[in-house]
Formats: structure tokens, sequence, C-alpha cells
């Protein structure tokens, strides 16, 4: 028997598309920035940030200065986590294989990865300075051999975010500039007299930034439709209930429309932890955040079993699926839903926001149920090749090609099949003016 210890307050169909006015401000946005360029990024960064220097790239004199203000644990942490990510993301590289195969005698098929020209990271900054984004965006694309990277990331009450331009930097960017929202996003996509634009946009932000991404997407390649960050936990009897809670408020902490979600096979674990959460919320230093997203988009599920908690879970398709169980690997069979998968007490969702080496740009609204995360093969273009040598295969396929696209009432196909079979084999042309020259 299932049923609910605590539902929902709002539902989160109302987040799954951008509100009007959202959608409404950002296309002002974007038409302004492509007609004026740097003029109107320069007023909507005023306007918005409060912050219009000389230039929004930082000169390589700049970066030193800033990365010499930056205490040296900070810089060491950096370097930490960046050694995973990168090298997280360099075996991923590796196991993505070039192919040739012979498929008949004389036809050779074959794909490649070519990393894009360039990529445009977005790292956020405003409240939570998400210097860990660098690591996601700049250093993936770099691991997956993109020539250019640039990045953003705006000032924060119009000081420079020290730590952040110092994880961009040895993240490897090219280019990087203090500018941040809808006019960064649109600077980096379309270019401006002074940006080069990019083929592709990476990298998480508010829901302004994110229409931004969904409005220019087609006019350029983008990681994500990024939505509030989600968590759902799966625990059984043998979970630590105040563990849980602490890991549902970790991710309700992002932004009051956060949903923070437990499935437990366990009655009483389920009435700990939100016991726990009560005691927790009032002295949160990011309350303001938690308590309305836990109150309004928090739920605790009970469920018979495990196979059905994990039925469950797949419903939700959740970016972040924390599984606190006995058996915790027991998901990678039972699961197929998921941005990623965190397996036991061990692990928790903030090691892989933050140090753990996996990437933390992730499919949210329940985009997991097609799509996986950002990851090194998202700067990758798999592209395909074919050659036939063999004249008698090349006759073969185009006595077929001619026959099939005919079916299709495509005669410019066909005929391009039929010169290579007569050409190369034995066929006729009777459709061309004058009949092809045999020895």
């Amino acid at each position: 028997m299932t049923f609910a210890l605590k539902r929902a307050e709002q539902t989160s169909a109302a987040t799954t598309t951008s509100l009007p006015d959202v959608q409404e401000k950002v296309a002002a946005i974007i038409a302004d920035i492509r007609a004026r360029g740097d003029e109107a990024v320069r007023e909507h960064s005023a306007r918005f940030d409060k912050w219009e220097p000389e230039a929004f790239r930082l000169s390589q004199a700049q970066i030193g200065e800033i990365m010499a203000r930056v205490p040296e644990q900070v810089i060491a942490d950096i370097e930490f986590v960046q050694e995973q990510v990168r090298g997280f993301a360099q075996k991923q590289l590796e196991s993505m294989r070039e192919i040739e195969v012979e498929t008949l005698p004389g036809v050779h098929l074959g794909h490649k990865h070519i990393p894009v020209a360039a990529a445009g990271a977005y790292v956020p900054g405003g409240r939570y300075p998400l210097l860990a984004s660098a690591h996601m965006t700049i250093l993936t694309a770099k691991a997956a051999g993109v020539p250019r990277v640039i990045a953003c990331t705006p000032p924060i009450r119009g000081e420079v975010p020290d730590a952040t331009v110092a994880a961009m930097h040895l993240a490897g960017a090219d280019e990087i500039y203090l500018l941040g929202g809808v006019q960064a996003v649109v600077s980096m996509a379309l270019g401006t007299e002074t940006i080069e634009p990019v083929d592709m946009l990476a990298g998480p932000g508010n829901a302004f930034v994110a229409e931004a991404k969904r409005q220019l997407f087609g006019e350029i390649g983008i990681d994500l439709f990024a939505g509030p960050t989600e968590v759902l936990v799966v625990a059984d009897d043998s979970a630590d209930p105040f563990v849980v809670a602490v890991d549902l408020l970790s991710q309700a902490e992002h932004g009051p429309d956060s949903p923070a979600v437990l499935i437990t096979t366990s009655e009483s674990l389920g009435r700990k932890v939100i016991e726990h959460i009560d005691a927790l919320l009032p002295e949160m230093p990011t309350r303001d955040n938690a308590e309305p997203a836990w109150r309004d988009h928090g739920e605790v599920h009970v469920v018979a079993d495990l196979d059905e908690a994990y039925r469950m879970a797949d419903t939700y398709a959740s970016e972040h699926v924390q599984i606190l169980t006995e058996q915790p690997r027991e998901a990678l069979d039972k699961m197929r839903n998921y941005g990623a998968l965190f397996l036991g007490e061990g692990t928790c969702v903030s090691y892989g926001d933050k140090v753990i080496g996996t990437n933390h740009v992730l499919p949210t609204r329940g985009a997991a149920r097609y799509t996986g995360g950002l990851w090194v093969g998202k700067y990758l273009k798999t592209v395909t090749y074919q050659e036939v040598t063999d004249p008698a295969a090349s006759a073969h396929l185009g006595e077929v090609c001619g026959r099939a696209a005919r079916v299709e009432l495509f005669e410019g196909h066909a005929r391009s099949g039929d010169v290579r079979a007569a050409k190369h084999g034995t066929a006729d042309l009777p459709w061309a003016p004058n009949a092809l020259a045999r020895p």
C-alpha cells in the first residue's frame, strides 16, 4: 500500500514552461542586443548588475591580480576538484571510439568525433557564486578538445568574484568576461563588436538565463533546458533519518521552487525525517530558500517495497537520486530515469555538486526520461563518412538506390544511383539524352 506522509503544497507543473513575462523580457533583450550589440550589452549590464567597466573582458594582468588575492587553500581546493573533473572527463573521452567498418566489399563506413569550434560557459553568481560550474562547463569542454572556450560570470554586488574567476582561469578559459544574466548569454551566442560568437552554450542560471538559452537554441547548441534543482531520496529502514533530512535540505536551499522528495519503505523513518527537517529549518542559514522549497515542494511517500520505490522514483525522473538502502547498487539495475545516481550513505548529492568529479549540470523537469547531463560528449559532434572503392559494389548500390528512391518518388535521387549502376556495371540509362558511352 502506498500513501503520502507529506504532499507538495504547490504543483511543479506551472514551472515546466517559462512564464509569459519572462519570455517577453528575454525576447526583448535578445532583439536589442542583436540590433545594437555592445551598446545594448552595456546598458543591460548597468541596469541589472550596476556594472559597466571600460571592458567586460578581463585582461591577463587583471586575472593575475585576482589570482593573487585568492587564498592559497582556496586555490588548492579548486585544483583538487578540477583534477577530479578532468580525470573523469578524460576517461569518458577515452570510451568514445572512432570506428570504420567494411559493410560490403569495398564499402567503408565510419564515424569520428569532432569538437565544436567554440563554446561559451555561463557561471552563475548572485547570492551563490557557483564557481564549481566553471569546472563542469569550461574544463569539460577543454577535455573534449574545444579550441576556444569563453566564459561569463556576473559581478557580485559590484565586486569581482575572485574565487570564481580563479576557477575559470584554472579550468582553461581562453576569454573571461565579467558579465551576467541574459546579456551574457546573448553576447556569447550572437556575438557583438567585441565578443566573437560561439557554437554552443553550457551552464546553469536563473529563469531568465534558462529562457535565453531556450530561445536561442537552434541558432546555437545548448547543453540542457534547465529548471529548479531537484533531489529525490530512496530509503529503506536501514537509513539514518537525520542524514536523510540533512541531504534533502542540502538541495532545497538552492531555491524556493526546488523539489525535495523522499520515497521510503519505512513509515517510521519517513515521520522521523519530517521531524528532523522541522527541527533543522528554523536555524538554517539558507532558510529563506529551503523553508518554502520544503513547504511547497517537499514530499514523503511510503511504499510497500523497494521495487515499488524504484518504479515511483522513475516516474519523477529527478535530477539527483540518492539511494540510502542496504543494497544501494541494486538501483543501477532497477532504475532508468535520473540525471545522476548517488549510491549509499558514503555518497551525497553535494559531492556531485562540488567535489567528486562527475558533472553537476543535469536534466531537470522530467528531462532525465530522454537525456543525461553535461559530459565531454556534449561538446563533440559525432559525424559519419562513407567511401565506396569497389566498382561492383557501387553498381549494385546504384541499382538498389534507383529502385528505393523511385518508390519514394525521388527521381533525382534515383538517377544518381542509375549513373553509377551504368558507369560501373551494365545498367542502361533510358532517361539520359545520350546513351552512356561504353567500350
